[in-house]
């Protein structure tokens, strides 16, 4: 029975059209990645339209504080030195990742970061972002040089290339599929508990038996494992937030 319904569980995880039709419409990845985007559009007016100087709102206190934490301990403690204007950049890649894993863990929603073309997104922009960067902190010429570490014996400077230019390139596939593997097997995770808590309890109510005992077990299992997840949502925007700020700091500083 758990088979059954865990081969159901994992096709509810395949892209299907929510709007639309098979020729134009909407995946439910899409849709939630829309839906996110429009979320933090919304937090982030709220929030300039309301700003004070001291500000006496939880929420405005909540958001002004992850502000903070990205510019302090991210931009201004991984990148350093003009920093400032990397902030913005990182913030929205920072609430993006947050809201989106966290709208993902609302029961019967979906969460965009589960999705490898939303991951993907997500790391073509930071990509194309911080070689942006290299490209006019060095020229275009200067940054490809840079690649490779100054000071290596001249024989060594082609072999060197190579190996940090593949590094390079790879940083583009990690940041996907990081992001991607770590929410799509939390979520796979969160419905294999469900799927089994449920079961129990059908079973138990059914033969009014021990096994409903059984089953308040998987139930405190499921929300510990649902709390796991939520620390995962936060930490996962985390990574993918620093791991962008390394990669600008790398681009544009000389080496």
């Amino acid at each position: 029975m758990l088979t059954e319904h865990a081969q159901e569980l994992r096709e509810s995880f395949v892209p299907h059209v929510v709007l639309g039709n098979g020729t134009v419409g909407l995946t439910q990845y899409t849709f939630y990645m829309i839906l996110v985007w429009i979320i933090v559009a919304l937090i982030v007016c709220l929030v300039a339209k309301r700003l004070t100087l001291i500000p006496s709102n939880k929420f405005l206190n909540t958001v002004e504080y992850g502000y903070q934490f990205v510019r302090n301990d991210i931009g201004e403690g991984v990148i350093g030195h003009g920093f400032k204007k990397h902030v913005p950049f990182l913030a929205t890649l920072f609430f993006f990742i947050l809201v989106a894993n966290f709208v993902g863990l609302i029961p019967g929603a979906g969460a965009a970061t589960g999705a490898i073309s939303v991951t993907w997104a997500l790391a073509t922009i930071s990509f194309v972002y911080f070689n942006y960067w290299g490209i006019k902190a060095h020229g275009g010429l200067g940054y490809i040089k840079s690649i490779a570490p100054s000071g290596l014996p001249a024989p060594m400077v082609p072999i060197i290339w190579i190996f940090e230019f593949i590094s390079l390139v790879l940083r583009w596939l990690t940041l996907a599929v990081r992001l991607y593997g770590n929410m799509f097997a939390g979520h796979m995770v969160l419905g294999i508990f469900a799927l089994a808590t449920s079961i129990f309890i059908n079973v138990g109510i059914q033969m009014a038996s021990p096994i409903a005992a059984v089953s308040v077990g998987w139930f405190a299992l499921l929300f510990i494992m649902y709390a796991l997840e939520c620390l995962v949502a936060f930490i996962q925007a985390y990574v993918f937030t620093v791991l962008s700020a390394v990669y600008v700091s790398l681009a544009t500083s000389s080496h």
